[in-house]
């Protein structure tokens, strides 16, 4: 059986409409969480707990400095989460047709 565990953390941080915002803001490079807290307009604790789930996705890394926290995209974890999609979506080359007749 496939472990399906680390495609359900990258799929769960694509399918919100605030953390997608978040990734289009960090397309343009690293962002402090003060500048997306403002940038979005939404308070601390909803920023980290949309960061906690973009980090965890691997999509997103983070780096602390000082008391700010700074983010940005994980080439790695955005090829990685493209490569999961296109392999689920795509049909095997091979495929048995199975029919109950």
């Amino acid at each position: 059986m496939t472990d399906f565990s680390k495609d359900i953390k990258i799929f769960k941080a694509l399918c919100d409409e605030k953390r997608l915002t978040i990734l289009n803001h960090l397309k343009s490079g690293e962002k402090c969480a003060c500048v997306l807290i403002d940038t979005m307009n939404i308070g601390q604790s909803a920023l980290s707990y949309h960061m906690k789930i973009l980090c965890e996705s691997g999509i997103v890394t983070s780096r602390q400095d000082g008391k700010w926290t700074h983010y940005s995209l994980s080439k790695a974890g955005s090829e990685y989460a493209s490569r999961r999609l296109l392999e689920l979506t795509t049909a095997d080359k091979e495929q048995t047709p199975q029919c109950c007749l």
